[in-house]
């Protein structure tokens, strides 16, 4: 069952984000948005754990906060709307904000 995860916290300040990597499945998602969108910044630890994810995980971000924080986006992060978010909540069959 494919699961979008959703992070928010910077991953400069806990773990949230390794340990979201260790159990991402083979067909789930993954959301930054908030201060996790500082995980795409060039040359990072957290932004090649990223780019080494499998290509069969889907990598989101939310444009306001990449905005907001002045972050380009990588080829590989597929940009998305407050929209686009409730559709990737309905598109997934089960969510999973780490809070």
């Amino acid at each position: 069952m494919a699961t979008l995860h959703v992070l928010s916290h910077s991953p400069f300040t806990d773990s949230r984000l390794s340990s979201c990597l260790r159990l991402l499945g083979p067909d789930d998602g993954l959301l930054l948005c908030g201060d996790a969108t500082y995980a795409l910044q060039p040359g990072s630890a957290q932004c090649l754990a990223l780019e080494l994810m499998p290509a069969t995980i889907s990598l989101f971000a939310l444009d306001e906060d990449l905005a907001a924080r002045a972050l380009k986006t990588p080829t590989r992060v597929q940009v998305v709307d407050y929209p686009g978010f409730v559709e990737l909540s309905c598109r997934f069959a089960k969510v999973n904000s780490w809070l």
